[in-house]
């Protein structure tokens, strides 16, 4: 049971983590942009942006699975399983990217992105090789962090039973009062934890030592 609900939950969280990158990235880009001092300042837009950002971030996920359940069975044709639980995951996690994309721009040194600025580089020649690559290493622990998140995500998709690790510690574990299965799943959740920060702290170093030896 938990070699199968382990490969449930990697497919719900790889899947979701992918799928908030993408979105969440140019999310984090537009904030930035957009904020008081960035390369395309607009007030109104950059409010915007950050309220929607901020009200995602604050919504609760237990709430927000609950919410979504039309729009997940509209998507999927279904509300309950482990591809259904992937929509409310995405969505909760694309402004938790947003806004750690945009802090970790805001980092950027001015003096770099005004270099760029001097030579005539246009704002996406700025974005993709300024921004985004000065932050490469960041933005890869960025990504860790989310994974993290959404792996706490998961777990609690097993109150409506969306399969996975929380699934299993929740209906073989809690509601049978079989603490071997829950306690297990726990320790199990926590290895898998460790392993996947380690992984990307890792790959934030390397990716930090590639980046400083094309200089």
């Amino acid at each position: 049971m938990l070699v199968d609900a382990t490969g449930e939950t990697l497919y719900m969280v790889g899947v979701s983590t992918l799928v908030a990158t993408v979105l969440g990235i140019p999310v984090g880009v537009w904030l930035q942009l957009t904020a008081p001092g960035g390369l395309k300042p607009s007030p109104l837009l950059h409010r915007a942006l950050g309220f929607i950002t901020d009200l995602g971030r604050s919504m609760p996920f237990v709430v927000l699975l609950i919410a979504l359940t039309a729009l997940t069975r509209l998507v999927l044709g279904s509300s309950i399983g482990t591809s259904a639980v992937i929509v409310p995951l995405s969505i909760g996690a694309v402004p938790f990217v947003g806004r750690l994309v945009q802090n970790i721009l805001s980092e950027v040194h001015v003096a770099v992105v005004e270099a760029a600025v001097t030579t005539g580089a246009g704002t996406l020649r700025i974005v993709r090789s300024v921004l985004l690559r000065e932050s490469l290493p960041a933005l890869i622990n960025a990504i860790g962090v989310t994974v993290i998140a959404v792996l706490g995500y998961s777990a609690m998709a097993g109150i409506i039973g969306g399969g996975g690790l929380g699934d299993l510690a929740i209906r073989e574990g809690y509601q049978r009062f079989n603490d071997r299965v829950l306690w297990a799943t726990v320790a199990w959740l926590a290895v898998v934890t460790t392993v996947i920060q380690f992984a990307f702290t890792r790959a934030a170093r390397s990716a930090d030592r590639r980046r400083h030896a094309s200089v």
